[in-house]
């Protein structure tokens, strides 16, 4: 599967953004999708899951309450809606995909397929 995530930019601190990852190739629904997100000098991190089953969702800790996950498999696309976006949120984010098959998980490298990633920077 090919992935292709966009909608990044520059937003004040208490803003938004919705991020956007377009998937193709395969059935988008065979697909746990993930987000994750990298600052500079920093190792990449979870934020948020989806199951490509029943939909259920998991988020990291930190972005519980101001990120929400989802998904529209009829459009092969999965988003995130960042509200109240802080500065220490600035990062590359990046979708991926693992194998419904799999369990869902939080863990970067047990992600099967990544796209290019996507500037999100939040200006105090």
């Amino acid at each position: 599967v090919q992935l292709q995530a966009s909608g990044g930019g520059l937003v004040q601190a208490g803003g938004s953004l919705r991020l956007s990852c377009a998937a193709s190739g395969r059935t988008f629904n065979s697909y746990h999708m993930g987000w994750f997100r990298q600052a500079p000098g920093k190792e990449r991190e979870f934020v948020a899951t989806i199951s490509g089953s029943s939909g259920s969702t998991y988020y990291a800790d930190s972005m519980k309450g101001r990120f929400t996950i989802s998904r529209d498999n009829a459009k092969n696309t999965v988003y995130l809606q960042m509200n109240s976006l802080k500065p220490e949120d600035t990062a590359v984010y990046y979708c991926a995909a693992r194998s419904r098959l799999k369990y869902l998980t939080t863990r970067t490298h047990e992600y099967d397929y990544w796209g290019q990633g996507t500037q999100v920077t939040v200006s105090s």
